[in-house]
């Protein structure tokens, strides 16, 4: 393509950005948004056309140039986000405000990055140049009057969820310290601790009936402990000690008392010595 024909697209791709920009001063959002697709599917042709790519639709163009690196991941999703916009206003009737505000953003945007990988030096020198500050100045122009539009729901919600909180939080603490400040004056003044006459009456009856663990004593030492199987007697009370004997099975064993809830301890050849429970049975 010679200087011409570049000069003829860009032109076009200018008028195309500037369409957008009108219909959106005139609210006409949806027309705003086919036009930045129309505008966008003829700057992707241009690529495509110096690619040498030649057959495909606008989303396989797309993906081709970002494959072949003629445009980077962000422009690629750029490209995307506005035709997304678009065909959802063809297709749909969308006429939504942000929506269009925001393909003329991202289309503004990308159409300068196009003349830096497609536009002659000459071009971008010059009607370029100032075209760019123009776009840069009507950008931020569009940007203002999204912003004076005024603060949405969400923004409210976000600024005063800190503000309910710090309202809680202070409710919670005054219900603490008042709380606090409540029992301060009944713990003080407590007179339950200076009775002493009752105490002396259960002291005589404990001591009466100290005595009466005897017939315990005296019933345990009618209990008959039985083995049950080979059992190994042990010095200590545990199986990484070595034994000192073994009583056979159905034998009737001399036990002292329990050690703890797995040994007991038993009288073996004249000296205490302990065996497992486990192999014991009571009669």
């Amino acid at each position: 393509m010679d200087n011409t024909g570049r000069s003829t697209s860009w032109e076009r791709i200018q008028r195309g950005v500037k369409d957008t920009e009108r219909l959106i001063g005139q609210k006409q959002y949806n027309m705003a948004m086919v036009r930045a697709r129309q505008t966008l599917e003829y700057m992707v042709r241009c690529l495509g056309e110096r690619a040498c790519i030649v057959d495909g639709d606008l989303v396989d163009t797309i993906d081709e140039l970002y494959k072949g690196k003629w445009i980077s991941k962000s422009t690629c999703e750029h490209y995307h986000k506005i035709r997304t916009i678009g065909n959802k206003a063809v297709h749909e009737g969308n006429d939504n405000a942000y929506d269009a505000n925001q393909a003329y953003h991202l289309l503004s945007q990308e159409v300068y990055v196009f003349a830096d990988q497609y536009a002659s030096r000459r071009t971008r020198g010059s009607s370029g140049g100032r075209s760019a500050s123009a776009s840069r100045t009507r950008s931020g122009s569009a940007r203002r009057r999204r912003r004076k539009k005024g603060i949405g729901p969400q923004e409210v919600i976000r600024i005063l969820i800190p503000v309910l909180l710090v309202v809680l939080l202070l409710i919670v603490i005054r219900l603490f310290t008042s709380g606090s400040d409540e029992n301060d004056p009944g713990a003080s003044t407590s007179p339950a601790a200076t009775y002493t006459e009752p105490s002396t009456e259960p002291v005589t009856m404990e001591s009466e009936t100290v005595p009466e663990t005897e017939p315990e004593s005296a019933e345990a030492a009618d209990v008959v402990y039985r083995t049950t199987d080979v059992l190994n007697v042990r010095a200590d009370p545990s199986t990484n000690n070595d034994r000192i004997g073994q009583i056979p099975a159905d034998t009737v064993v001399d036990y002292v008392s329990d050690y703890d809830e797995n040994w007991a301890i038993i009288t073996y050849e004249g000296q205490e010595a302990y065996v497992s429970k486990e192999f014991l049975t009571a009669e």
